[in-house]
C-alpha cells in the first residue's frame, strides 16, 4: 500500500556556529493513512526539527541539504513556496507544543481560525462562521457561538489546545503532526484531548504524526513507534511489539528510567552523559558513549538496520553480531538499591515535622476606581496537612486547585487569610521578619523551572553561597574571621555540588550553560545549602526528559535517606507519586478531598474526583487501549465556587445533597480519608469545610 507520507534521507542543518548542528541527519519514515505513528526521544534529538521540515517552517538558519519528503507521491521539497501554502493547513497540519505561544493574543477565535479557511475555501462570510462554530463544537468546547469570539487569554490550557487542535483541523487534513500535545496538560485534560484525536481520526481517516517523549501517551495512541536520537532513527516497530520487547539499549534505558510503584525501593536506572553535540560527524553508534554494552566495533563503525522480528528494525551491532539477548542484562548493569551512606537519618514517625490547620488564602476581587473588593478568589480553602520528618507528602491535583499557592503559603511568601503553619511546633504565621528569617532555614522551596529561578547574571558559587550568607545570622565581622568563614563557606558549595552530582569545576559557570536537568540540580543544591529540615518540592521534574527526570529522583531519593529530609512534593505525574510519596493529598479547588497513604489512595480510591484521575493516567503496563470515562467540563472558577461540595457539577454520582452542604470527612482507616456522601460521615467532625 503507498503510504501517505514518504520520508527519505532527510537531512536538516543549522548554521547557528562555527559548525553546523545537524539536527536531521538520514531521517526515514513512511506513515499510512489513518495510522498514528509516534516519534519518541529526548530533547535536543531532532523531533521537533524533523516536524518543522515536513511543513517548511524552518528558521532562517536552518535548512534542508537533502532528501525527498512526499505526500501521495508528490515531493514538498520540490513545490515553490506558492504551492507549499496550499499544502499547511489542508493537506497537512500542525499543533504546536505551546499553544499560548502560537495563537495570536490579539485576535480573536474566530478570526484565527478564519484565515485557515480563507487560505484553503472559498466561503462567503455566513458560511464561514458556521464552520468556526461547527468546528469548535466537534473539539468539544461548549457555547461554541460565545466563544468564538473570546480571545485565548480567557481560554484556559485545556481549551487552548483545543482551539489549536480545531484550527488544525479546519483544513480537513490529511496529516496531522501533533508536537508533544499534551505535555503541559494536566491528566484529566490529557485524556479528553487524546480521546478527542482519536475520535477525529475514526471519522476523518486522518494520520497523525506524534511528537513525545511520553511513553503512556505512546503505549495509549499510537499504531507503530519509532525512537529518535542524535538526528536518526535507531528503532521502530508496531506499538505491541516495542513495549513487550524494546530491542535498543537507548529504548531499554527509557523504559528502565520510567517511575513505578515496584521500583519505591530501587535507584531508577539512568542514562549516563547527554546526547552527543550534532555538530560533529558520527563514525559509528551515537549511542555508543553512553551504552553499557558498547565495544570497539560501536565507536567506528555505523550500524546497519536489522530486522530482528516482523516490521521491527534496530540499528544496533549487538543484533548484527548474534550477541546474547540485552535483556539478560547482568546485575550490574541493572538498577539497584539506592546508594546510603553510614549517616543515615531514621525518620521518626511519630512526630509532625509540618502541620497545617484550616490554612485559608483569598485574593480579593476589586474594581472600579476605589477599587472596592467586590469578592475573593479562594485559592486555598481549609486545607489541613501534616508531614513527618523524613516522610514524602505528595500533593496532587489539576493545574489552578492550588497546590503551588500552598507550598508559597508555608513559606510565609503570601499573604494568608487564616489557619495555622507549624513547623517543629513554632507557628509560622504572624512571625516578625527577624524571626522568620532565622527559621527560614528550616524550610527551602524547589521552584518548577529552575531557568526562571536561578539568577542568569550570577554564577553557581555565587548562587549557592547567597543563601549560606543570607541565613547565616552568626558571621562574623572581623577580617580573620571572614577569611575562614570564606574558605568554609568555599568548602561548602564544593560538597554540595558533589552531593547533587555535579563536577566542582561547575560552581564556575553561569545558569545557561547548564541542561535542564543540571540546572535543577543546581536549585536542589542552592535548596540545601542552609541545612533544611522540609523541602517543597514544586513540580521539579514537569519539564524534564523521563531520563533525565529518573536522575532527579534518585537525587531526591538518596538525600531523604542520608540527611532525614521531609518532601511536600507538588505534582500531577502520578508515576513520580507511586515512586516517591509515603503519604497522598488530593486537592480540588483549593479543598483536600482525600488523603492517606499512598497505596491506599491509589490503590482503593474512594473520592470520585481520585478515581477520574487515576482512569485518566496512560499507562504502559497494558498496551491495549484504556477506556475510561473522563470528567465532564473544567475546573470551576476560585473566584465562584460552587456551592455544597464543590466536586458536583462534574461528579458522575452527584445526589441533591452534594448540592447544598459540603460534606464532613469519611474515614476509612487511621490515614485514609475523604470528603464525599458516598461514605458515611464522621459524627464528631466540629467543621464541615475543614479537610
Amino acid at each position: 500500500m503507498t503510504p501517505l507520507l514518504d520520508i527519505k534521507n532527510l537531512r536538516t542543518m543549522l548554521h547557528t556556529g562555527l559548525e553546523p548542528v545537524r539536527a536531521v541527519d538520514g531521517l526515514e519514515l513512511s506513515i499510512s493513512k489513518g495510522e498514528t505513528f509516534a516519534l519518541l526521544g529526548e530533547s535536543g534529538c531532532g523531533k521537533s526539527m524533523s516536524a518543522l521540515s515536513i511543513m517548511r517552517l524552518l528558521p532562517e538558519a536552518a535548512e534542508i541539504v537533502d532528501g525527498q519528503i512526499k505526500i501521495d507521491g508528490c515531493d514538498l521539497l520540490q513545490l515553490p513556496e506558492a504551492e507549499m501554502r496550499k499544502v499547511r493547513g489542508k493537506r497537512i497540519s500542525m499543533i504546536f507544543q505551546e499553544p499560548m505561544l502560537s495563537l495570536n493574543p490579539v485576535m480573536t477565535i474566530a478570526a484565527q481560525i478564519e484565515e485557515v479557511l480563507n487560505q484553503h475555501f472559498d466561503l462567503h462570510a455566513g458560511l464561514a462562521q458556521e464552520r468556526i462554530k461547527a468546528i469548535l463544537q466537534q473539539v468539544g468546547i461548549s457555547d461554541a457561538a460565545r466563544r468564538m469570539n473570546e480571545y485565548p487569554f480567557q481560554f484556559s490550557g485545556g481549551m487552548k489546545q483545543r482551539v489549536m487542535i480545531a484550527m488544525a483541523l479546519a483544513g480537513n487534513p490529511e496529516l496531522l503532526i501533533a508536537d508533544e500535545p499534551t505535555t503541559a496538560l494536566d491528566v484529566t485534560i490529557q485524556a479528553q484531548v487524546l480521546d478527542l484525536m482519536r475520535d477525529l481520526q475514526q471519522r476523518t481517516h486522518m494520520a497523525i504524526l506524534l511528537i513525545t517523549h511520553d511513553l503512556g501517551v505512546v503505549a495509549e495512541m499510537a499504531h507503530r513507534v519509532a525512537v529518535m536520537y542524535a538526528g536518526e532513527i535507531i528503532e521502530t516497530a508496531p506499538r505491541d511489539h516495542f513495549f513487550q520487547q524494546p530491542a535498543h539499549p537507548y529504548s531499554q534505558k527509557l523504559f528502565a528510567a520510567l517511575p513505578t510503584r515496584h521500583k519505591r525501593n530501587q535507584g531508577l536506572a539512568v542514562i549516563s552523559g547527554q546526547v552527543p553535540p550534532l555538530s560533529q560527524e558520527f563514525h559509528g553508534c551515537r549511542f555508543a558513549d553512553r551504552c553499557p554494552h558498547a565495544w570497539a566495533l560501536c565507536r567506528h563503525t555505523i550500524p546497519e538496520w536489522i530486522e530482528i522480528a516482523p516490521n521491527h528494525r534496530v540499528r544496533c551491532h549487538l543484533f548484527d553480531q548474534q550477541a546474547p539477548s540485552l535483556r539478560s542484562a547482568s546485575a550490574a548493569e541493572m538498577p539497584g538499591n539506592l546508594p546510603a551512606d553510614s549517616k543515615k537519618v531514621m525518620a521518626d514517625q511519630e512526630s509532625e515535622l509540618l502541620k497545617i490547620t484550616d490554612l485559608k488564602i483569598f485574593f480579593p476581587i476589586q474594581k472600579g476606581l476605589l477599587k472596592h473588593t467586590v469578592g475573593h478568589v479562594k485559592a486555598v480553602d481549609g486545607v489541613s496537612l501534616t508531614i513527618a520528618p523524613g516522610k514524602t507528602l505528595a500533593l496532587v491535583g489539576e493545574s489552578g486547585c492550588g497546590k503551588t499557592t500552598v507550598g508559597k503559603a508555608i513559606c510565609q511568601l503570601i499573604p494568608i487569610t487564616a489557619g495555622s503553619v507549624l513547623l517543629n511546633g513554632t507557628e509560622l504565621i504572624g512571625l516578625a521578619r527577624s524571626q522568620l528569617r532565622k527559621k527560614r532555614a528550616e524550610f527551602q522551596i524547589i521552584f518548577q523551572d529552575p531557568y526562571s529561578s536561578l539568577n542568569p547574571k550570577m554564577r553557581v558559587t555565587d548562587i549557592i553561597e547567597e543563601g549560606i550568607n543570607a541565613l547565616n545570622p552568626g558571621s562574623d565581622k572581623s577580617s580573620s574571621k571572614q577569611t575562614s568563614q570564606s574558605t568554609s563557606t568555599e568548602n561548602q558549595v564544593d560538597t554540595l555540588l558533589q552531593r547533587v552530582g555535579l563536577p566542582i569545576e561547575a560552581k564556575w559557570r553561569y545558569p545557561h550553560e547548564f541542561s535542564g536537568g543540571q540546572r535543577q540540580r543546581i536549585a536542589i543544591a542552592r535548596a540545601l545549602a542552609v541545612n533544611p529540615k522540609l523541602l517543597i518540592c514544586d513540580e521539579p521534574t514537569s519539564a524534564l526528559d523521563v531520563s533525565v527526570q529518573a536522575q532527579i529522583l534518585n537525587l531526591l531519593r538518596t538525600l531523604q535517606q542520608n540527611l532525614g529530609l521531609a518532601y511536600l512534593f507538588i505534582t500531577h505525574n502520578i508515576s513520580v507519586v507511586e515512586y516517591l510519596a509515603d503519604e497522598v493529598a488530593v486537592m480540588y479547588l483549593g479543598r483536600i478531598v482525600e488523603k492517606g497513604h499512598v497505596d491506599e489512595v491509589l490503590n482503593t480510591p474512594k473520592h470520585p474526583y481520585t478515581q477520574a484521575l487515576l482512569a485518566s493516567v496512560p499507562t504502559i503496563e497494558s498496551t491495549s487501549k484504556r477506556v475510561s470515562t473522563h470528567l465532564s467540563g473544567e475546573l470551576p472558577s476560585p473566584a465562584n465556587t460552587p456551592s455544597g461540595c464543590y466536586f458536583h457539577p462534574r461528579c458522575p454520582h452527584v445526589m441533591p445533597i452534594c448540592r447544598e452542604t459540603y460534606p464532613e470527612k469519611s474515614t476509612f482507616s487511621t490515614t485514609h480519608s475523604a470528603h464525599c456522601y458516598l461514605y458515611p460521615q464522621d459524627k464528631d467532625s466540629s467543621q464541615t469545610n475543614t479537610n
